[in-house]
C-alpha cells in the first residue's frame, strides 16, 4: 500500500519503531546464514535490510555458510562425498572446494552491498564490507580412530580487530574458514562460528537466518515466540526436533549461556523477517533468552514518559480522565508497568482506600499493537493481587467505554454510594462514568 493511501498508519508505525532504534544504536548483532539462503535466491532481499540496520547505527558481523555450494563443487569435480550438518572429515580436495565456494560467496555478498542504483533500497548506502583472518582455528583431530583432517573447530576470535573495524562503520564478514598459527586452513561450521563470535564479542544479539522455523517432530508443530534457556535445553533433550532445528537451537542456547542476551532463529523465506523480528513486539521466529523478557514491575520516575505515551490517546478521546505529568509523578508509586525487551507497552494503577477496605484500579492500558493476547488480563490479575496484599476486600473501576470487558471478568455494576466517601466527593458527574465492583 502506498504511503499516501494511509499516512497516519505509516507515521504511527514509524513512531512505534523509534524505541527499538534508540535501544539498538551502537549495539553489535552477529547474523549467521547458510549457503541455502544464497542458493534459494534470498541474498538480494536480505542485503537492503542489513544495509538499513547498518544505517540505523547497528554494528553488524555477518557469518555465512557454504554447504550446498561446497557439495555442488564436490559433485562437479567427481567426488562422491558430501557435507551434512554434522562435523565430517574434510580431505585436501574437499578443502579446496570449501575455499572456492567461500570465495565466490564472499564476492557475491560484497557485490550485493556495492549496489547503489537510484530508486532502490540500496541507493546512497555506501557500505564497506571487511573480511580477514579474524578466526583462529584448530584441527578436530582424530576421534574414535577417524582422522578428520582439515575439519576444524574455532579456537579464538580476534575480537580486538573486529571491534576496531566495526568502530569505523564497516560491516565484518566471516567465511566458514579458520586459520592456524602454522598457516593451515580449516573447514568450520557456520552455526558454531556465529555462536562463538557472538559470545566472544558479547554481542547484543545472535540471529540465525534458517531455512524454516523451529519445528517439533513428528507433528511439525512450530515453536515460536520466547523460550527461556532452560526450556530450550529441555526441548533439546527431548530429541523431538528435526535435525536442522536441533542444531540451531543448541547453538542459540549455548550463546545465551555464554553471555549473549538474546539469540534468534528466524526463517529467511519470509520477506523482511529480519526487520520484523527486531522491530516488532512478537517477532516472527524463536528467541532464546536467559529468562522471559516480559516483565511486570513497579513503575519508577523514569517510566513516566512512557506511561504518558500510553494513556494520552485515551485521554484525548475521553476514555480516561486527563491526569497530566504532575499527577502521574505524584502517583507513580501506584503504577505498575508491563515491559518487553526494554519497551513499556502496558500499565495499571492501584489506588488504595483502605479505611473502606477498597482499592481503585485505574489507567489499565495496553498498547493497541499488543492487545488481544492476554496482557489486559495479566494486568487485572496483578491489580487484584496488589489489592489483596493491601488488605482490600473489593476492587472498583470507573469506566465510560469498557463496561462489557469488566462484566465478563466478574465485576458487577455498582452505584455512587458504593464508592469510598472520599472518592464520592471526587466523582465527575459530567463524565457519568459507570461504576463496577469486584469482590476479592
Amino acid at each position: 500500500m502506498p504511503i499516501e493511501a494511509n499516512p497516519a498508519q505509516f507515521v504511527r508505525w514509524f513512531r512505534e519503531v523509534a524505541p527499538y532504534v534508540h535501544r539498538f544504536r551502537g549495539k553489535t548483532f552477529v547474523i549467521g546464514f547458510g549457503g541455502e539462503l544464497i542458493r534459494d535466491g534470498h541474498l538480494n532481499t536480505l542485503i537492503p535490510d542489513l544495509s538499513l540496520l547498518s544505517a540505523l547505527g547497528i554494528k553488524l558481523v555477518l557469518v555465512h555458510g557454504s554447504r550446498p555450494q561446497v557439495n555442488e563443487q564436490l559433485h562437479v569435480k567427481g567426488h562422491q562425498m558430501s557435507f551434512g550438518r554434522h562435523t565430517e572429515p574434510t580431505s585436501a580436495e574437499a578443502l579446496e572446494c570449501v575455499k572456492e565456494a567461500a570465495g565466490e560467496i564472499r564476492l557475491d555478498i560484497e557485490a550485493a552491498f556495492s549496489q547503489g542504483l537510484p530508486n532502490t533500497p540500496m541507493s546512497h548506502a555506501k557500505i564497506r564490507v571487511v573480511s580477514g583472518n579474524f578466526v583462529v582455528a584448530r584441527p578436530v583431530g582424530v576421534i574414535d580412530g577417524v582422522d578428520y583432517q582439515h575439519a576444524g573447530a574455532v579456537r579464538k576470535i580476534d575480537t580486538e580487530s573486529i571491534l576496531q573495524t566495526l568502530s569505523q562503520e564497516a560491516i565484518v564478514l566471516l567465511s566458514p574458514l579458520g586459520f592456524s598459527p602454522t598457516g593451515e586452513a580449516f573447514n568450520l561450521h557456520m552455526e558454531e562460528l556465529a555462536q562463538y563470535t557472538a559470545s566472544a564479542l558479547r554481542a547484543e544479539k545472535l540471529i540465525y537466518l534458517a531455512p524454516g522455523p523451529i519445528v517439533r517432530q513428528p507433528s511439525n508443530t512450530p515453536i515460536d515466540g520466547e523460550l527461556a534457556r532452560a526450556d530450550a535445553d529441555a526441548l533439546i533433550k527431548e530429541n523431538s526436533l528435526n535435525e536442522e532445528s536441533q542444531i540451531f537451537l543448541e547453538k542459540a542456547s549455548l550463546a545465551v549461556k555464554r553471555g549473549v542476551p538474546r539469540a534468534h532463529i528466524i526463517p529467511y523465506s519470509l520477506d523482511g523477517s529480519l526487520l520484523l523480528e527486531i522491530f516488532t513486539h512478537d517477532g516472527v521466529g524463536t528467541m532464546v533468552v536467559e529468562d522471559k523478557l516480559d516483565d511486570l514491575r513497579p513503575a519508577t520516575l523514569d517510566d513516566i514518559g512512557a506511561i504518558l505515551q500510553l494513556i494520552e490517546p485515551l485521554e484525548a478521546d475521553g476514555t480516561l480522565v486527563p491526569r497530566g505529568r504532575a499527577a502521574i509523578e505524584r502517583e507513580v508509586e501506584t503504577f505498575s508497568v508491563l515491559e518487553h525487551d526494554g519497551i513499556i507497552y502496558g500499565c495499571v494503577a492501584v489506588i488504595p482506600y483502605l479505611a473502606e477496605e477498597m482499592v481503585e484500579m485505574a489507567c489499565l492500558v495496553v498498547h493497541p499493537e499488543w492487545q488481544g493476547t492476554g496482557e489486559g488480563d495479566l494486568l487485572l490479575r496483578h491489580a487484584e493481587q496488589r489489592a489483596r496484599a493491601l488488605g482490600a476486600k473489593r476492587l472498583f473501576v470507573l469506566t465510560t467505554r469498557t463496561s462489557h470487558w469488566f462484566l465478563k471478568r466478574g465485576f458487577i455494576k455498582g452505584g455512587l454510594a458504593d464508592l469510598p466517601r472520599s472518592k464520592q466527593t471526587l466523582y465527575n458527574r459530567a463524565r457519568n462514568s459507570l461504576i463496577f465492583i469486584k469482590r476479592l
